[in-house]
């Protein structure tokens, strides 16, 4: 008999965004770019981009050079004013040297070639998958791995790109679309235009198969939210409550929305949750969900979050890392705010609560941090980031603050800040003294939980319910304590959740029993948690294998096919054609409990195996890979085709995906067995393979 642990949750803690690379970057100060023309054609057989870009720019004060951040790139063509020019290339840098004359303007044109190490990626074009896809993923300063351009956040242009795509795809592109021209029988041209200035780091593209929902916002701008063909019944639930967000984003910050229209594009192995491209939110495809999954996990955060980023690091943009958390923080409290105003106040403020409790667990494992630490975690940046916003809204009062971020936002529309700069604009629009403020939330390493919590149970008549009884179970060490007076003192579907999450063992039946008999998913789902399905009423545990949520089967079915063997084929069979979330979390769990049952559907259990073993291949995402791969290796082993796939995994372009590999295949070659199995893998790999593993045997 085989044992497995608790099934895993792969539903990626993915980071918001990004910590952006925090190293510096040389800024010529002497000379402003302005506008860049932009002709690209990604080539996915060859993983290459060829390309050209017109650079219009001004000579501030004399000088006798410029350069452009340009990264392993062929130049077979370099143009000044039209007229061939001599250049220096070392790998990183164009430079080109002229004796640049001040207050005069110049047109740089550049032909290149490059095969991108890094921010452009072809997925899918080499295994059968039916997701072809070519995308970028900037990262603070690495478009210049595919474009020559700026690694310096200070130099802000207006990008007007053009992509050659192959005929039959949608192109996705900063700007707004204004022409697509045939290019011969099988390429098309696509062309956008962008009015304002960004950072080089905001530029991208993306080319795949998708259909699109056109929304308008209240304020009139096109809203594009792009899908994978195949799932037309899932757009409604993954993007529910878009236009609500987007409409309130305007009202709430009080300026509107800076670019000429917004675009949202899922994309297959996305490195992280989202991404704020000028005007193109890129996101992870594991948010695309159906109507069941939206409980479980929805896209409505991440969306709310690079939507406020638009305003909050696109529009208005950070001069280094020291000032970060102008971009997380605002874009983590304004999406905050967005779910307030769709679900709640309730959910809101425990919202805030949770953030905090993150914080302070952050804190006692030694890892508080300043705001104003460039090399702060991502968990202060967003969400010590978000209080600090929080606290100070309460501070200074609704007028002041949405004054202050008014007048913020139009004073730097388009430019650079400081922290300096938003905390003068703060503190002229409330005529307060904020240098204790700053001291508090930004420059501290620690974090005001006891003012922070203060504050929660003034607004949260349920968070002040759960203080006392906080209070009340450490004074009683949780004996003779009335349970059922504050189940009952209060409707708060996050309190009663929260008592089940933590005081599950120490509450009476009674208080289980009316948990058992709500329609509340939440609470429900919270039962299903539970590390012994024995500690409840049978029937009562089996039902809850008909809730609408796909975490809540997921856990049920495990728990029970643990607790109760002689009824395991009536639970496999209850929850047989239940895929689950996009990561197909009860599928998996059942294919690996359908095998380990004895004599369950016996003619069958090849295929059910055969099935588990497949979702390890390529073509899968990397959220099913990687649950495949653990149950496998928990239960079954691998087959010489999983092995090849984990060594394929290890050199993935996800660094989460990647190390996830790397240390399974760690674990594998410590053991003679398969070691030498992996042995006999090596003449069949592809060479960046090949060089990994025979790195690792040496």
């Amino acid at each position: 008999m085989y044992c497995i642990e608790p099934p895993m949750k792969f539903y990626y803690a993915l980071v918001f965004c990004l910590i952006f690379f925090l190293g510096t970057a040389q800024h010529q100060e002497k000379v402003d770019f302005t506008l860049a023309k932009v002709r690209v054609r990604p080539d996915a057989s060859q993983k290459m981009i060829t390309g050209q870009i017109v650079y219009s720019f001004k000579i501030l004060e004399a000088v006798d050079s410029i350069f452009l951040d340009a990264h392993d790139m062929t130049f077979t063509s370099v143009l000044l004013n039209h007229k061939r020019k001599k250049y220096a290339n070392d790998g990183k840098k164009i430079t080109i040297h002229h004796t640049f004359k001040k207050n005069r303007t110049y047109e740089l044109s550049i032909q290149y070639s490059v095969s991108p190490k890094q921010t452009v990626y072809f997925i899918g074009w080499d295994d059968p998958s039916g997701i072809e896809q070519i995308w970028t993923q900037g990262q603070g300063k690495y478009t210049s791995y595919w474009l020559p351009s700026f690694d310096d956040m200070e130099e802000k242009v207006a990008f007007d790109i053009g992509i050659n795509a192959p005929k039959g795809y949608e192109v996705i592109a900063n700007g707004k679309l204004v022409s697509k021209n045939p290019d011969g029988d099988d390429s098309v041209i696509w062309t956008f235009d962008m009015q304002d200035s960004m950072s080089s780091y905001l530029v991208a593209f993306a080319i795949g198969k998708y259909k699109k929902q056109e929304l308008v916002s209240k304020s009139g701008i096109p809203i594009v939210n792009y899908y994978y063909p195949q799932d037309s019944l899932r757009v409604e639930p993954t993007y529910r409550f878009t236009k609500r967000i987007f409409d309130f984003m305007e009202t709430a910050i009080g300026i509107p929305f800076p670019w000429q229209d917004y675009k949202q594009v899922p994309i297959k192995d996305f490195l992280y949750a989202g991404m704020e491209n000028t005007g193109s939110t890129f996101f992870s495809d594991g948010y695309v969900i159906d109507s069941i999954a939206f409980i479980d996990k929805n896209y409505v955060n991440v969306n709310a979050h690079e939507l406020a980023h638009q305003w909050f690091g696109d529009m208005v943009t950070e001069v280094d890392g020291h000032h970060h958390w102008l971009h997380e923080g605002f874009a983590t409290y304004y999406a905050y705010l967005a779910e307030k105003e769709i679900y709640g106040d309730d959910h809101y403020y425990w919202k805030m609560y949770g953030s905090l409790v993150s914080l302070q667990k952050n804190e006692e494992n030694g890892a508080g941090q300043s705001l104003l630490d460039p090399k702060a975690s991502s968990l202060i940046f967003y969400e010590k980031g978000a209080w600090a916003l929080y606290m100070l809204h309460e501070k200074i009062g609704e007028t002041a603050f949405r004054v202050g971020i008014q007048t913020y936002l139009k004073k730097y529309a388009f430019k650079n800040v400081t922290v300096s700069d938003f905390l003068g604009e703060m503190q002229l629009a409330s005529g307060l003294d904020l240098s204790d403020f700053k001291r508090d939330w930004l420059d501290s390493a620690t974090t005001p939980f006891l003012l922070a919590n203060e504050n929660l149970s003034r607004k949260s008549p349920a968070l002040k319910l759960l203080f006392e009884l906080k209070t009340e179970i450490i004074g009683k060490e949780g004996k003779d304590l009335d349970f059922i007076k504050y189940w009952q003192a209060t409707n708060s579907v996050h309190f009663k959740k929260n008592m089940l999450d933590q005081y599950s063992r120490l509450l009476p039946t009674t208080v289980i029993d009316l948990a058992f008999s709500a329609d509340t998913i939440p609470i429900r789902q919270s039962l299903a948690m539970v590390d012994d399905a024995t500690r409840y009423p049978k029937a009562q545990f089996e039902s809850l294998l008909n809730d609408q949520s796909y975490i809540t089967v997921e856990n049920a079915l495990f728990q029970l096919w643990v607790s109760y063997p002689e009824d395991r084929a009536i639970y496999l069979d209850k929850t047989k054609n239940i895929i689950g979330l996009p990561n197909k979390n009860v599928r998996l769990l059942w294919l690996t409990l359908a095998v380990l049952t004895n004599g369950y559907d016996g003619p069958n259990t090849k295929q059910y195996f055969d099935e588990l073993s497949g979702y390890t291949n390529p073509a899968f995402s990397i959220e099913v890979r990687q649950t495949a791969f653990q149950y496998l290796n928990e239960a079954f082993g691998f087959t010489e085709q999983n092995l090849r796939d984990l060594i394929k995994s290890s050199v993935h372009h996800s660094w989460q995906f990647r190390k996830f590999a790397r240390e399974m295949l760690d674990t594998l070659l410590d053991d003679d067995v398969y070691n030498e199995r992996i042995k006999t893998l090596v003449d069949k790999l592809k060479p960046e393979e090949k060089r990994y593993i025979e790195s690792k045997l040496k």
